[in-house]
């Protein structure tokens, strides 16, 4: 099959990311499609697809920046192949905003929905349509049944897997570790001290050993709940895990309000954060994406996030064991536990059953696409189908032999699975207001509980 990027980058414009496609010449028939048109040649990888000449299909997400023109560049040959001409538009207002334009009356083709709680409402609304038999099978040949069943809704299939994330990695700066003999630690005790040793070795001013961002436009807050989700499944398990996703254990519970204990020893104590921007206060206002930064100046020397952050590293960073970052996952509470990590993912749901819609929809869910994308860099997935080599980094190898792992206990972001007014909303205003100092923990999980629907 050929990978030929037709175009230079997609231009961003104030509507969003466009992706036309064009060609230099009239391809060569080889064959026909379903529907009995030609194949042009090197357009057999997309003959099940079909041939749309003229239709577009708008596709609406969260993703923005470096990240969206690697989205747009995996459609340049299915567009010459299909003829379908594919419109991304991103926001960082996509929770809010998708509302609008469902209650509107103009809701996209597709939408990537980055939490399926989101989804699960959005479902409810009836402007969903239930995912076409290509979408399906795709998805069940390419994807493990929970995966699937993170897109199903009362027993329907709606939303196919895209991409994926292992959460819960810690990045620092090896240098760092080796000029002061630090080791990665093996426990979350062993973290901790780690980090009191850090914080009385550095006497800069501007110094602490954690950066952390919770700043994400109207998604704000929500780095603080992969902290707490992480540390809830490694430190009560994960039957409590599931029990807290589908509000049996209530955040309450003395064994989540325990982990918002564990978490404050790291993010309430300003000599532990916030390196590079200030104290504990300044965790608010700094963005998720300039979060961990600060490692690279030698102001903060560990910053909690996931996979996906390896994109938000400046260009020409060596992403390596012995480079200018790297990252080991969060700890186990104690030595014998279980492996056990916490990832996140993003499902494609369409509002129409055109054609063109069920075409790019099902093309998103196929390894040819998951193997196209994790090529191109910053992202992995869960997909089946996908080499793990094609990934631009050893953590994205490392990542993808989590998912596909047999042996790791894998639960998904617990705020993506909850209703979406407590896991994108209460959770996350809480989490917030907890780290600002506006909330004691007893008032912030009163608070998260009195929304659960």
């Amino acid at each position: 099959m050929k990978r030929r990027i037709i175009s230079p980058i997609a231009a961003i414009a104030a509507s969003g990311l466009i992706l036309a496609g064009c060609s230099t010449s009239d391809p060569e028939p080889t064959g026909t499609t379903p529907g009995g048109g030609t194949v042009a040649a090197g357009c057999e990888d997309y003959a099940a697809y079909g041939t749309h000449d003229g239709a577009s299909v708008e596709v609406y997400a969260t993703i923005q920046g470096v990240e969206a023109d690697q989205l747009v560049a995996t459609f340049d040959d299915f567009t010459e192949c299909t003829g379908i001409t594919v419109n991304y538009v991103g926001t960082q207002e996509f929770e809010t905003q998708i509302n609008v334009r469902v209650e509107g009356g103009s809701p996209p083709d597709l939408a990537i929905f980055p939490q399926p709680g989101l989804l699960e409402r959005i479902v409810a609304t009836g402007n969903v349509v239930a995912a076409p038999a290509a979408v399906e099978a795709n998805v069940d040949e390419y994807w493990s049944e929970s995966w699937k069943q993170y897109g199903t809704i009362d027993g329907t299939f709606y939303a196919a897997p895209l991409m994926a994330s292992v959460k819960g990695w810690i990045w620092y700066s090896p240098s760092e570790f080796a000029e002061n003999g630090y080791e990665v630690p093996g426990t979350w005790d062993e973290m901790m001290d780690l980090t009191a040793t850090m914080a009385a070795a550095n006497t800069s001013a501007t110094y602490a050993p954690w950066c952390i961002g919770f700043e994400s436009g109207v998604a704000t807050g929500w780095p603080g709940t992969d902290w707490l989700e992480d540390i809830v499944l490694r430190q009560a398990g994960a039957d409590v895990y599931d029990q807290w996703v589908a509000g049996d254990v209530k955040f309450s519970d003395p064994q989540i309000v325990a982990a918002f204990d564990t978490f404050g020893d790291i993010a309430l104590n300003p000599d532990y954060v916030n390196g590079g921007f200030g104290g504990p206060e300044s965790i608010v206002s700094t963005s998720f994406n300039n979060g961990g930064l600060p490692i690279l100046t030698g102001d903060c020397s560990m910053h909690h996030q996931a996979s996906f952050y390896e994109a938000q590293w400046p260009e020409g960073t060596d992403v390596s064991e012995n480079g200018d970052v790297w990252a080991f996952i969060t700890p186990k509470m104690n030595a014998s536990d279980p492996d056990a990590v916490t990832g996140g993912g993003e499902f494609v749901a369409a509002f129409n059953d055109n054609a063109a819609t069920a075409a790019v929809q099902a093309y998103m869910a196929s390894a040819e696409w998951a193997n196209a994308r994790v090529s191109l860099g910053g992202v992995i997935s869960a997909n089946k189908g996908l080499d793990p080599t094609n990934a631009s980094s050893p953590i994205g190898q490392a990542s993808i032999e989590i998912l596909q792992g047999e042996n790791t206990v894998f639960r998904f972001d617990a705020s993506d699975l909850m209703p979406a007014a407590v896991g994108a909303a209460s959770f996350w205003t809480g989490i917030t207001d907890w780290v600002a100092g506006t909330r004691t923990t007893d008032e912030t999980v009163a608070f998260i509980d009195s929304t659960w629907p």
